[in-house]
């Protein structure tokens, strides 16, 4: 028995939010060899109190991609930016210098490979023990139910973290084990969003959490919602349990939307997102297809 309600949004990319202006180095002295003075460049361009100013400006150029674009004009990225065409072109020119954008034989600028390598490095980074943990710990508080977040692994999902509910009758899940992805709402929100054809799929994409009673182990109850990192890619899925008797069909409804929270939440931690852990407009379910 399994049923499916409200989205998991996925976090907006760096590309999509506007940069934020480094702290502070309490260094509020421009320095002339920072910066050359160099045509077009408005006042304080090389330096500020908050900053190196053209750190600042280059970074807004990477941000300026949003997702699916893969190039862009330089008036477009003058105009994204607010800089003269002089500035972004001789911030390109230097991005390009160390692989982070690329100038296409037309003239548009494209995201290079540097910028690739830098995301899949924070990607293979993050640390569970200060982000997966913590954050199913609150679920498990907001809750009363273990929760747990899984990972696919091939044609099975695994348990890659797991943290116990305070009640003494409770689901009890092996980490590590490999679990079928078509039984129990937390592999099938992965199958879901990992493009899986079919009308279950499609549904579970189109409410953006599934739950499911008795599925894969008799007895026991899960509630699941997907998990992203940047760009939207699918990192697993996050989910409660418990035993049938205490998470039924009602119960679960109710705790729905508590799961997809903690997803929220958690996709952008793990998207190293500075935006606010709330759910963005609701996307159309064929936008979750990869």
């Amino acid at each position: 028995m399994s049923n499916s309600a409200k989205t998991a949004s996925p976090p907006a990319s760096a590309s999509q939010r506007k940069p934020s202006k480094p702290p502070s180095t309490g260094d509020t002295t421009s320095h002339s060899a920072d910066a050359p003075a160099a045509e077009g460049r408005g006042p304080g361009e090389a330096s500020s109190a908050h900053g190196v100013i053209a750190v600042t400006r280059a970074l807004q150029l990477l941000e300026a991609f949003a997702l699916g674009e893969s190039r862009l004009s330089l008036a477009e990225l003058s105009r994204r930016c607010a800089l003269h065409k002089t500035t972004v072109l001789r911030l390109a020119r230097t991005l390009a210098q160390s692989g982070f954008m690329v100038q296409r034989e037309d003239g548009d600028w494209r995201l290079g490979p540097a910028a690739g390598w830098l995301g899949a490095r924070y990607q293979a980074g993050f640390d569970v023990q200060n982000v997966l943990e913590p954050a199913l710990r609150e679920l498990t508080q907001a809750s009363g139910e273990s929760a747990a977040f899984y990972v696919r692994e091939g044609n099975v999902r695994t348990c890659l973290v797991r943290v116990e509910g305070p009640q003494a009758l409770r689901h009890h899940a092996r980490m590590g084990e490999g679990l079928p992805l078509d039984k129990g709402s937390p592999g099938r929100v992965i199958l879901a969003f990992s493009g899986e054809p079919g009308e279950v799929y499609e549904q579970i994409r189109k409410q953006g959490y599934h739950w499911s009673i008795s599925e894969r182990e008799q007895g026991v109850s899960t509630v699941s919602a997907p998990v992203f990192g940047m760009h939207w890619r699918l990192m697993g899925s996050v989910c409660i349990s418990g035993p049938a008797s205490r998470l039924a069909a009602p119960r679960l409804e109710a705790l729905a939307q508590t799961v997809v929270a903690a997803a929220n939440r958690l996709s952008y931690a793990l998207a190293g997102s500075t935006a606010a852990a709330a759910s963005p407009v609701q996307a159309r379910p064929s936008q979750w297809h990869p």
